[in-house]
């Protein structure tokens, strides 16, 4: 969850929600500056990384375009190329994951987007860092790379991940992430952009003003300096997964291996009827029906006792 300190600013921030936020957001992007040694006119702050993921559609996809993505990938990629009236190419999963080189093969003259979820949501799959830089190396200049690294405190915490940095060696990449995951602020919608300054210009003439409020941006301010909570948060995250792991072998369950905050398994069955069947005794996961995988559930990891409940439901559904 959140930090208890970006509890404590919002109930000083609440008093003056009569008042329009800053909509540049120049006290958060001042924070990521600093954290993240990147100058302010590379950021783009988005209503959560949806909205970077939006704004990138909008700039580069038009009818005549196509975009690259993976299968099992973020569901709302094919959703914006679909809105912008682009052609989506779904390129096939290798191993649950990204499979860069088919990627790569799929780009035509006509690909004007590509979009790299790492970790993947929903399959937590991880791309190595080298991985990543030898597929950006072989893309054409032209084309944008969206890597989106909504959950990359999870895969840093365990492996090192592409830094920010990599945006000053290859112009047409734009990195993005979150607050919503690591840092508890799914409600308050808050999400980033790092990129050239020339394509962040092209990214915030379409930003919408004010798209960031005055509560989200003074508790992302807050959140990134609370370096000791975030560590807390990831360190018990690992310590989780881990029990996730150990109960899915016991019990013969097939999981993804994943380095994001989550776990997707086969649930031996109909991911829909297991999910309904666990939401009656209280427990809220994720049919990947949608996404492909109609055999695969995916558990989102919580409070150790929560955890606990999700196991035992689980565990009582194949009793009977």
């Amino acid at each position: 969850g959140p930090s208890p300190k970006v509890l404590e600013v919002l109930k000083e921030v609440i008093s003056g929600i009569h008042r329009y936020p800053d909509g540049n957001g120049s006290r958060l992007k001042e924070a990521l500056s600093t954290r993240h040694s990147v100058s302010t006119d590379m950021l783009t702050l988005g209503n959560g990384s949806n909205d970077i993921i939006e704004f990138v559609a909008r700039c580069f996809l038009t009818p005549n375009d196509n975009a690259v993505y993976s299968k099992h990938a973020f569901a709302v990629y094919p959703l914006v190329t679909q809105s912008l009236g682009a052609q989506g190419v779904e390129v096939e999963a290798r191993d649950w994951g990204h499979d860069l080189q088919a990627m790569l093969d799929a780009v035509n003259n006509k690909t004007k987007v590509v979009f790299i979820a790492n970790p993947n949501n929903p399959t937590g799959t991880f791309l190595e860092k080298n991985e990543i830089i030898r597929f950006l190396e072989k893309i054409p200049n032209e084309v944008i790379v969206l890597l989106d690294q909504a959950y990359f405190d999870y895969s840093n915490y365990e492996t090192e991940d592409v830094p920010f940095s990599l945006v000053n060696n290859f112009p047409n990449l734009i990195i993005s992430r979150t607050f919503s995951k690591a840092y508890g602020l799914a409600g308050l919608r808050v999400g980033f952009s790092v990129t050239s300054s020339s394509l962040a210009d092209y990214l915030n003439r379409v930003r919408q003003p004010f798209n960031v409020n005055s509560l989200a941006l003074a508790a992302a301010e807050v959140a990134l300096n609370d370096t000791e909570h975030l560590e807390q948060c990831l360190k018990l995250n690992k310590q989780e997964k881990e029990r996730f792991y150990k109960f899915f072998k016991s019990h013969q369950y097939h999981f993804i291996k994943s380095f994001a905050n989550f776990i997707s398994f086969d649930c031996k069955g109909n991911s829909n009827k297991v999910f309904n069947s666990l939401l009656l005794k209280g427990v809220i996961t994720r049919s990947m029906e949608v996404y492909k995988m109609p055999d695969h559930l995916r558990v989102t990891i919580g409070l150790p006792e929560e955890n606990s409940a999700f196991m035992e439901s689980l565990t009582s559904l194949k009793e009977i």
